[in-house]
């Protein structure tokens, strides 16, 4: 038993380990023997019920033309080729075969069959000694209400009705075994002609594992081709979006890796400016200690200028990263705010720190709620009004305006400077970007300062977007009323 199981988990193994097309071919040989067993089964059982019914009805036309003639001379029963054929007197159940019958040499069957049918026809299936089996009618001649008289009996051989059906199993079985070999090896053809489609997308799935994505995010080759049905080409297509998937994602894996760079790099630049002048600063004032200490105050004013600039940079780049991680202490916590106040108090400070630039604002007469964290949100306002500044000639107007539309509170901020190139528009919110790459404090600050713009306007679930041209840039802010 235990090598019969294991000799079972072999072959099961090695049929789970063989190819789909051969399981299928095999499968479908397998379910076509059955519907042939089936069909062969139906088919003799029929045949045999057919022959046996003829042979019966032979039987009885025989018998039917011989009753009057015997009851009217006692005669001889008729002999029919390969037959047997014989009357039997029945007195008390004992039938006694007449002269004139052909039997055979066991006729002890043949006389039970005679003793039972003088009440009526009687078929019968016996099997005589030396004979085989045969088929046997018997039926009154003349009989009495006692149960005796004379009976005819005839018994007609089955071999010629079992060869016959033996020779239809035969041919049945030849017929099956060629059909079955033909439906196997055309079956094997015409799945591998139908799965070649899926054979292409497994070497397309190969081509790919063996390609190098480190260096680059495209993937070099897709599954192409015809055939195979619609479930095939739904496959097909659903295993090219996912390439297409995934090389978008590698695509931005690798953008986000190059940012990240940038960003490290931009930032060490960043942080090492006010560090270097910290250091210098602070030799100096070592020095003007040391002999010169009215120069003292002034050194320790850089120092803290330049430490104050570095405090802005780190705390942007901590707000960023709170922002990015959504960490367990959430970076704002919104409120129910009017944005009007935060504006004029933004706008106000705005003209005391930036006399050179003309603010014009338009805040209208009611209020305007949403759910936002009034120290973010003055942020924003600080950031672009900062910006506007910043990046345009002294003297250039600047607007600050708030309004509703559509159940949105917008906030634009523009200015009438030189404009924003369409390429640089792409990359305005980007962290560390500036329009002409200068790293210097009076060109432009550190380029953070839009990048928050845009993280906080995410974070509150509104948008941000800019549109320039020479002469007019606006920045527009759209964030959802309150509930």
């Amino acid at each position: 038993m235990k090598r019969l199981r294991r000799w079972a988990r072999r072959w099961y193994a090695a049929w789970r380990a063989s190819r789909l097309g051969t399981r299928l071919a095999f499968g479908l040989g397998a379910l076509a023997l059955v519907v042939f067993a089936i069909v062969g089964t139906v088919t003799v059982g029929f045949m045999h019920g057919y022959l046996g019914r003829r042979l019966d009805e032979q039987l009885k036309t025989s018998q039917v033309a011989q009753v009057p003639g015997l009851r009217s001379s006692h005669g001889n029963p008729e002999i029919v080729y390969s037959w047997f054929s014989a009357v039997f007197e029945v007195d008390r159940g004992v039938a006694t075969p007449q002269p004139g019958s052909n039997l055979p040499t066991d006729i002890t069957p043949l006389a039970d069959v005679a003793s039972d049918a003088t009440r009526g026809d009687v078929f019968r299936t016996v099997y005589l000694h030396g004979d085989g089996p045969y088929r046997v009618r018997a039926c009154p001649v003349a009989t009495d209400s006692a149960g005796s008289g004379t009976v005819l009996l005839s018994a007609a051989p089955q071999a010629d009705l079992d060869s016959t059906v033996r020779q239809l199993v035969l041919v049945e079985v030849i017929a099956f075994l060629i059909a079955l070999a033909i439906l196997v090896v055309v079956g094997r053809l015409v799945l591998r002609r139908g799965l070649q489609p899926l054979s292409d997308m497994a070497g397309t799935a190969h081509d790919i594992a063996s390609h190098d994505l480190t260096g680059t995010a495209n993937l070099p080759v897709r599954a192409t081709g015809e055939g195979g049905g619609a479930e095939v080409a739904e496959l097909r297509t659903a295993f090219n979006v996912m390439l297409t998937h995934i090389e978008s994602s590698l695509a931005a894996r690798t953008a986000a890796n190059e940012r990240l760079r940038r960003f490290v790099a931009d930032a060490s630049h960043e942080l090492r400016t006010p560090l270097t002048s910290i250091r210098g600063y602070a030799d100096l004032f070592r020095y003007a200690a040391a002999n010169e200490p009215e120069e003292r105050e002034a050194h320790l004013a850089k120092i803290g200028e330049e430490t104050a600039r570095m405090s802005v940079l780190v705390d942007d780049l901590l707000l960023l990263a709170r922002l990015d991680a959504h960490d367990a202490e959430p970076p704002v916590r919104p409120e129910r705010v009017d944005v009007v106040p935060i504006a004029e108090a933004a706008a106000d400070a705005f003209r005391v720190g930036r006399p050179a630039h003309p603010l014009g604002v338009s805040l209208g007469t009611s209020a305007v709620f949403v759910d936002a964290d009034p120290v973010r949100l003055r942020q924003i306002f600080d950031n672009l009004l900062a910006n506007a500044a910043v990046h345009t000639p002294s003297g250039t107007r600047v607007g600050l305006s708030v309004s509703v539309l559509d159940s949105v509170a917008v906030i634009r901020v523009e200015n009438a400077g030189p404009g924003i190139s369409p390429e640089d528009q792409q990359r305005i919110f980007d962290r560390f970007f500036r329009v002409d790459n200068s790293r210097t404090r009076s060109a432009g600050g550190t380029g953070l300062g839009l990048s928050v713009v845009h993280s906080l306007v995410v974070e509150h679930g509104g948008t941000v977007e800019v549109t320039s041209r020479p002469g007019q840039t606006v920045f527009t802010v759209r964030l959802p009323l309150a509930g």
